[in-house]
């Protein structure tokens, strides 16, 4: 998988608005303003680009159509997370943009539910799964919709159908927390089938069982649908060729996409812009062997000074981890942050030869690693406006082991969070104040580290036993994702304390070096409690980062002597306390984590599993609830993303491409929809 996400610790921003009436400062990290709003458990932050005016022409015109082709791409990711969210975002765009007359209370209801909405790419959280509500009664509702259409609103009506009887049949959606709870449940209770269980829109009818024994074709880039006489339909995602290939789903929207990444090549590299057609001819097909054709030559492009992620990608969504979610990522180097992931990248043969795995299982040549710190531009569907702050790419291991892969950490994005944080979180679940110095001194150089060795010699690393003769993805099922971020998170953990980085440069000296592996283990041991408080509701964590680190403190504290709870004034406490026990641990997890995967073996991904990252400790959950509530902090970040506008000069020739920042989701959201120029 490609991810890795800031832990909860590391990410909270402070309550508190900074500087609301004073201008952006868009230059000035200093003086810029980075948090905008805060919605229930959600910050809403501004992501800034470091660099951009500087770029010549031609890369600020790639980055233009490559951004358009984001945009164009948005609504295919909201349609595969749930069915009606579409629907919803019409329903509630429309009544705020027509909103003379409402009940300011309603109303202020339909704003706060709306960008949660926008943050999570519909109705379902993206970090917990689960479905957040109106809060208000369906009356008032429906009084506040009737205003707008009064008002002029262009509410979408099926043929036939009343406003009435469209509020009726969305009534359950908007305001019952039982249905349609989870958007991914891998973890059901009462033996539900997983697919039924989750409410995304890759399945339609489907059970796992109804799978055994078929084939798919697709089986990333399609819906599957059960029909009537109960044979299974793969609904293709593609734009097709006019009499030759079908259109299929989503037809319209990578029409679209293919429009601006057409318009892209004429600005790119020579193979950027192979790698572009590529994706546009898979696009237009549909066919697995000619995404694989475009991964190869995305990877070979290991020197383009732009770049873009673009297409049917990540799987944590679906329970079974087959199915793809659209998204969209374009950004461009940042040489001033490239030092440290090119040392990695240059030296990943190094650490490939020193893993505690398997010889068997380690790769003899580790090739055609690229990796780079870049500034992020935009980023949509599965990637944002919640995003990640390090990327690995292609997921297909035979890719990966023949041709490479790219590592990315996204610089901005990092430094988003790191400029508005808060310490208030870090001070409460430190035992000591010795703890909290040391993350306070160490928690960015460490988190560096980590995100980097995760990305490149992590997720990089490896390979597949020659018995396995499928990928392992679909081997391990619905336990790949979070066992694959395990071994990514592993890897770096067991080289946080290695001389070779006083080697490389990247720590000054051996006494800094072990105060960095203490600061990392301590940080991450705490995570296992904190990130608790994501879930006020839930008895199962579903989301696959938060089960892989979960699965680690969870196996360190029962197989190993390195980990102490405390309980300190009526606090709980998770304590490190042998710091090469927590090391000699990682080693021996990280061996059995690595054959699990390189064999396939399934069986020994669920205990795992079962046994200590998916359930909840409610009391323990519950109690991070209640040290949380006392010092107000968000659980999540959405950002805003900058806004490009083309300049033209008056024979309409481009002559330069500004940057812009909104400081404001909903006008963004509404700009992107059509709804306000």
């Amino acid at each position: 998988m490609n991810r890795i996400w800031l832990p909860l610790i590391g990410c909270l921003l402070s309550a508190t608005l900074a500087a609301a009436d004073e201008p952006p400062q868009a230059k000035d990290p200093e003086t810029r303003k980075y948090l905008l709003d805060r919605v229930d458990d959600v910050a809403i932050a501004q992501l800034y680009v470091d660099g951009f005016e500087q770029l010549p022409l031609n890369d600020k015109l790639l980055i233009y159509h490559l951004t358009q082709a984001s945009i164009a791409g948005r609504d295919i990711f909201i349609d595969q997370k749930y069915k009606h969210s579409l629907l919803l975002r019409d329903l509630i765009e429309e009544t705020l943009t027509h909103a003379d007359g409402i009940d300011p209370e309603i109303l202020a209801e339909i704003r706060r539910y709306a960008k949660l909405f926008w943050v999570n790419n519909g109705p379902h959280s993206a970090l917990t799964s689960q479905k957040n509500i109106l809060r208000c009664s369906p009356k008032a509702f429906a009084a506040a919709v009737q205003t707008a259409v009064d008002n002029g609103a262009n509410i979408p009506l099926a043929q036939g159908q009343d406003l009435a009887g469209l509020l009726s049949s969305l009534q359950a959606v908007l305001f019952d927390p039982k249905f349609d709870a989870f958007v991914t449940q891998k973890s059901p209770a009462d033996g539900e089938d997983i697919l039924t269980a989750s409410a995304n829109n890759l399945y339609d009818g489907v059970v796992s069982s109804d799978l055994e024994g078929f084939e798919e074709q697709y089986p990333l880039n399609s819906r599957l649908v059960k029909q009537a006489d109960g044979t299974l339909e793969e609904q293709v995602y593609r734009a097709g060729f006019d009499h030759v290939i079908p259109g299929g789903m989503y037809a319209p929207e990578l029409t679209e996409v293919c429009k601006h990444l057409e318009a892209a090549i004429p600005y790119a590299t020579p193979k950027m812009a192979r790698a572009l057609g590529l994706l546009i001819h898979y696009y237009h097909t549909g066919e697995a062997v000619d995404f694989r054709e475009y991964n190869i030559a995305w990877v070979d492009d290991k020197d383009s000074p732009v770049d873009t992620i673009n297409g049917f990608i990540e799987v944590y969504m679906d329970a079974r981890g087959q199915k793809g979610s659209w998204e969209s990522v374009v950004y461009f180097n940042d040489p001033a942050k490239m030092a440290m992931i090119t040392a990695f990248s240059e030296n990943a043969q190094w650490f490939e030869d020193q893993m505690p795995f398997d010889p068997r299982f380690r790769k003899p040549e580790v090739k055609g690693i690229s990796a780079k710190a870049i500034q992020v531009v935009i980023e949509t569907g599965d990637s944002g406006p919640v995003t990640p702050i390090g990327i690995n790419l292609p997921n297909a291991g035979d890719i990966r082991e023949q041709y490479g892969s790219k590592s990315v950490s996204l610089s901005n994005v990092v430094e988003a969070y790191e400029r508005a944080s808060s310490k208030s979180a870090r001070a409460e679940f430190c035992l000591n104040e010795e703890e909290y110095r040391r993350s306070a001194k160490w928690k960015s150089l460490t988190l560096a580290l980590e995100v980097n060795m995760h990305e490149v010699i992590g997720h990089a690393s490896g390979r597949n036993a020659d018995s396995l003769k499928v990928d392992p993805s679909i081997a391990i099922k619905e336990y790949y994702s979070a066992l694959e971020e395990g071994r990514a998170d592993l890897v770096a953990l067991y080289f946080i304390g290695n001389p070779k980085l006083v080697e490389l440069g990247l720590v000054d000296n051996a006494e800094d070096l072990r105060e960095i592996q203490r600061t990392a283990y301590e940080e991450y041991t705490r995570n296992a409690m904190t990130q608790l408080r994501r879930l006020p509701t839930s008895t199962t964590i579903e989301e696959d980062h938060m089960r892989n680190r979960q699965m680690i403190v969870h196996w360190l504290a029962a197989n190993t002597a390195a980990i102490d709870v405390i309980e300190k004034d009526g606090k709980t406490y998770y304590q490190v306390i042998d710091v090469d026990g927590w090391h000699d641990g990682v080693g021996r997890l990280l061996k059995e984590v690595q054959r699990i995967k390189s064999e396939g073996d399934w069986a020994a991904a669920e205990r795992l599993m079962e046994d200590y990252a998916i359930k909840i400790n409610t009391k323990l959950r519950d109690e991070v609830l209640q040290r949380y509530k006392a010092l107000d902090q968000p659980a999540y970040t959405g950002f805003v993303m900058p806004q490009l506008t083309l300049v033209s000069d008056p024979d309409g020739a481009p002559i330069d491409v500004a940057i812009d920042y909104p400081q404001d989701m909903e006008a963004q959201m509404l700009r992107w929809s059509g709804r306000v120029k």
